[in-house]
């Protein structure tokens, strides 16, 4: 591969990734830059948080000189619609002019769908640290994004949300029993948009981590467990996936992004 320029959009807001760091979590930021560099070390990062950095009208004026971009998890939801989340969405439409590739995960798919003019809301049940069963569509099995790809698959992934309506010309490559749409592609002005609920860039061990993180908040705020008993057990289920899974099939889609930008930047 020849050096790529990436950029890493960081979804979280400062004080979250604070408190990350206090307790010895990588960053989202951080996660995405291990799981590349395990496939390729020649990348050139630069990194931006468009909910609080200042310099956003310096880097919309390079956006284009990127092979990619990448813009990760959070925390956040955009219903809430905060002056964070609306900086957030103003940039996405500003990379979604100019830059030609974009990876969109988690909280990332959630910004480019709304910025797109789809739309996400709260989901009726959630994933805390693991998706199951994924199945991948006709057009997902035909897709580069799932070259090699198992047609069904679990993965790391922590949501609440998810996107119910698709933008113009948006194509569902994958679904499950939580998400009727696990991934998607469509492109918008020069942007070619790869979308993932899911994440194959963090491993189920920062998953544990972040669910004995929050765990307090997951029980008392998001209800999704009514006491530590009911954690400890979904951690348990957790581990048993870790001894079964396959890191290479699990980060499979980081892979197969990069050949393709790779590719179209040679």
């Amino acid at each position: 591969m020849s050096n790529l320029s990436i950029l890493i959009v960081e979804g979280n807001l400062r004080e979250e990734n604070r408190d990350f760091s206090r307790v010895g979590i990588q960053t989202h930021t951080e996660s995405l830059q291990d799981s590349l560099n395990h496939f390729i070390k020649n990348i050139n990062y630069d990194v931006i948080n468009p909910s609080s950095d200042t310099n956003l009208h310096r880097v919309n004026k390079k956006l284009s000189n990127y092979d990619g971009l990448i813009w990760g998890g959070s925390s956040l939801n955009i219903y809430d619609n905060t002056t964070e989340i609306k900086r957030q969405i103003e940039f996405m439409k500003e990379c979604q002019k100019k830059v030609k590739n974009i990876l969109a995960i988690c909280w990332g798919m959630q910004v480019a769908v709304t910025a797109a003019g789809g739309e996400v809301k709260k989901a009726v049940n959630s994933h805390i640290g693991i998706a199951n069963e994924i199945l991948l569509n006709k057009e997902g099995l035909k897709h580069p994004i799932y070259k090699n790809k198992i047609k069904s698959f679990n993965s790391p992934a922590f949501n609440f949300d998810e996107v119910v309506t698709l933008p113009r010309n948006c194509v569902c490559l994958a679904s499950n029993s939580i998400n009727k749409i696990q991934s998607l592609y469509f492109e918008i002005n020069n942007s070619k948009i790869w979308g993932l609920q899911y994440h194959p860039e963090i491993s189920y061990e920062k998953m544990i981590s972040l669910i004995e993180f929050r765990k307090d908040r997951l029980i008392e705020k998001r209800k999704v467990f009514k006491d530590e008993e009911e954690i400890k057990n979904h951690i348990s289920f957790i581990k048993d996936e870790i001894s079964v899974s396959n890191k290479a099939q699990r980060m499979l889609e980081l892979k197969n992004w990069l050949d393709i930008i790779n590719r179209k930047s040679l």
